[in-house]
């Protein structure tokens, strides 16, 4: 089975009497170590996509398999539980927890996973030290820059070594010398830990980096494009 299976998936919101069509009956599957873009224009459903497979949201119908589970079907506590083991998240605007310094923060799913202090800091400065951070292990997000921030939640989502990395426009907020230089560290980190990386994007470089690229307009697939290496 593919690492994500998505089957007849749709999403209807609700506006007040309107109904609002973000997903219709998309079909996708997303195999192991993948390294693959959702894209398409503000308001195709590339990010209510993300959302379905990340277990954030609740399809209106169809059905999603994420390592070989059920999602769909999953209580609320079984969810949390399956994001916390197997789901890494990269959000567009960083999530850093802003008392905490970078160490603290890519430690902090491994001290609710139950991981001893030793092991996780020790795992921490491992992941840190892959995506150029050693220097500013201490520093708190406000100490640092854009680019550094979106670093560590680069590490903390692959720091518990997911099944799939869920990334929300991960160069929104980066300018493209720093936009370039994050994508070749996801790169490395995907080739190296053979990670499943997943990003909504409408950014050109993005599309471009990807192995795989899916579009999407108007909540349904439009094309998907598999380039050869």
């Amino acid at each position: 089975m593919p690492m994500v299976q998505c089957r007849d998936v749709t999403k209807v919101y609700r506006q007040g009497e309107v109904e609002v069509n973000a997903l219709r009956g998309v079909d996708l599957d997303v195999k192991a170590a993948e390294f693959m873009a959702l894209a398409g224009p503000s308001g195709s459903g590339k990010t209510t996509l993300l959302n379905m497979i990340g277990g954030l949201d609740r399809v209106t119908s169809g059905v999603i398999h994420m390592n070989g589970n059920e999602i769909t079907s999953m209580s609320q506590s079984a969810l949390s539980e399956m994001r916390l083991r197997k789901i890494g998240f990269v959000f567009q605007a960083y999530n850093l927890i802003p008392v905490l310094t970078a160490i603290e923060n890519v430690e902090f799913v491994l001290m609710l996973q139950g991981m001893s202090r030793r092991a996780r800091v020790k795992r921490a400065e491992q992941i840190l030290k892959e995506v150029g951070l050693e220097e500013q292990l201490h520093r708190r997000p406000a100490e640092l820059s854009g680019g550094q921030q979106q670093r560590v939640a680069v590490a903390r989502a692959i720091v518990a070594r997911p099944a799939v990395v869920l990334a929300d426009e991960p160069t929104a907020n980066l300018d493209s010398k720093n936009g370039e230089r994050l994508l070749d560290i996801m790169e490395a980190l995907n080739d190296r830990h053979k990670v499943t990386f997943v990003f909504s994007t409408h950014d050109e470089m993005v599309m471009e980096r990807a192995h795989r690229v899916v579009h999407l307009r108007d909540g349904a697939v439009s094309d998907d494009v598999l380039k050869s290496r």
